[in-house]
């Protein structure tokens, strides 16, 4: 500020609102108002337009006291807007809604137990925190939906309703497994995004109306080094505390890892490979990632690319990042750029950053090699990795479905598809061949007799004509 210059005679800013611009001001030639001063201090403080983020933050940093008097004043005027904005009570309650408001339920109602219990199941359903019952935004939600309705706190939930949920839980599915006479399960060792390790065991069996259950017994910490031997121990220890007979199960579905193949191996149980995922990892096995990650990361180059497809006349369609964690997302990925490969060389071309990503005639043609060889397997990923029918009965016919018909090379193919074809059929191949494995393919198949007609009609979708 000039030498004589009186703080006071800072000039304020013009059309303000805000109480924190009594604290601040311009210089009288400053017409732009460009340069916010502290009355104060006398320092400029760097903000854009009416921006009051750095206003507030500089006097609470240097001068505590004038931020005080300033939140004071901002809060009072705050409620007096508040107070007037707020209409008229025009009509009177009756007594019954004000006594039907006034009286809480007991705590031993049958009305309070079911709202906790609905609660309860929100909570465990959705996998909600349990902070969710001390924030204002639920608490006014239950409020609005019955104004009788404590909402407990908590604590309740956390120690009380739902454990006793839990419980409740447990008793049912053991009650279903004593009814079970030969079960299968599934197994895998997996980490939280914290690190934690966890073992988790899902059992699936078929009741006595031949309907196909499946039901998840535990993700348990597992702190212990996942060695084979530590592994085995804990599957045995899992079944045993949810009264399994280790006799009467006829299988275990795990993936490859070395650890748990031992595992299983020790306690001599039957292992059966998941076949959606050595299908998946037979996928992902020949190929890597093109082009899409310049697009995921820039906003800008998401607009340019929109505004593309509509003048091209294209689908407005997002392109889809490859994940190692969803199955077939690296043939979707690869079938949108296909979809959209003149929209992502217009706007890829228009930046000599990007141009070294315009996708060739040889990369599209790999791509359209890679997309000929994967589409026909997506259905089938999909199809056997469920959980709402037996899938195991449908692997056999997969595999001679897949040898004979559909990744069996043609005169027409690239030799790029001849070769990706060729190493998704012996990857697979190579891991069916054990004696045991087959056996119990060849026993599930004779005893089911719907996958021979169902491969069949997919067959006929997949490949018409």
């Amino acid at each position: 500020m000039d030498a004589g210059q009186n703080k006071n005679d800072l000039v304020p800013k013009r059309n303000s609102t805000s109480v924190v611009w009594e604290y601040f001001g311009f210089r009288r030639e400053d017409v732009s108002q460009s340069k916010v001063i502290c009355k104060t201090c006398e320092m400029i403080i760097p903000t854009k337009r009416s921006n009051t983020t750095n206003l507030f933050q500089h006097l609470k940093q240097r001068h505590k006291k004038l931020h005080d008097q300033c939140m004071s004043t901002k809060s009072i005027e705050t409620n007096k807007c508040t107070h007037q904005s707020q209409p008229e009570q025009t009509e009177q309650v009756s007594i019954v809604q004000a006594f039907a408001s006034a009286v809480p339920y007991e705590k031993g109602s049958k009305r309070h137990k079911e709202i906790t219990d609905a609660i309860t199941y929100h909570i465990c359903k959705d996998m909600m925190p349990t902070h969710i019952v001390s924030k204002d935004g639920f608490r006014r939600l239950i409020q609005t939906l019955d104004k009788r309705y404590q909402l407990p706190s908590r604590t309740h939930f956390t120690r009380f309703a739902i454990p006793e949920m839990y419980e409740k839980c447990k008793a049912g599915v053991e009650h279903e497994l004593k009814q079970v006479k030969y079960f299968a399960t599934t197994t895998d060792m997996w980490s939280s995004r914290t690190m934690e390790p966890y073992m988790s065991l899902t059992v699936h069996y078929v009741n006595d109306n031949f309907e196909m259950k499946s039901r998840c017994l535990q993700t348990a910490f597992f702190p212990e080094d996942h060695t084979g031997e530590n592994i085995s121990e804990g599957l045995k220890e899992a079944l045993a505390s949810w009264g399994l007979c280790e006799e009467q199960q006829v299988s275990i579905t795990t993936d490859n890892g070395t650890n748990i193949v031992k595992a299983v191996t020790l306690n001599n149980w039957t292992r059966l490979q998941c076949f959606g995922h050595r299908l998946h990892l037979a996928i992902a096995n020949g190929l890597c990632k093109k082009l899409v990650g310049h697009f995921s990361h820039s906003w800008k180059k998401k607009k340019m690319l929109a505004e593309a497809q509509e003048e091209l006349q294209l689908p407005q369609h997002a392109l889809i990042t490859s994940c190692p964690t969803r199955w077939g997302s690296m043939q979707q990925m690869i079938e949108r750029v296909l979809e959209q490969q003149r929209a992502l060389s217009q706007v890829l071309s228009a930046d000599r950053k990007t141009r070294h990503l315009v996708p060739q005639w040889q990369d599209t043609d790999v791509l359209e090699s890679v997309s000929k060889a994967l589409r026909p397997l997506q259905e089938f990923t999909d199809a056997l990795s469920s959980e709402n029918y037996i899938s195991v009965s449908y692997v056999k016919p997969v595999l001679h479905l897949l040898n004979t018909k559909i990744l069996a090379v043609e005169d027409e193919d690239t030799d790029l598809t001849k070769t990706i074809k060729s190493k998704i059929l012996n990857y697979i191949n190579k891991h069916y061949e054990d004696e045991t494995t087959q056996e119990l393919l060849d026993t599930a198949t004779f005893l089911d007799s719907k996958p021979a007609t169902l491969m069949r009609i997919n067959f006929q979708t997949l490949r018409p004509g």
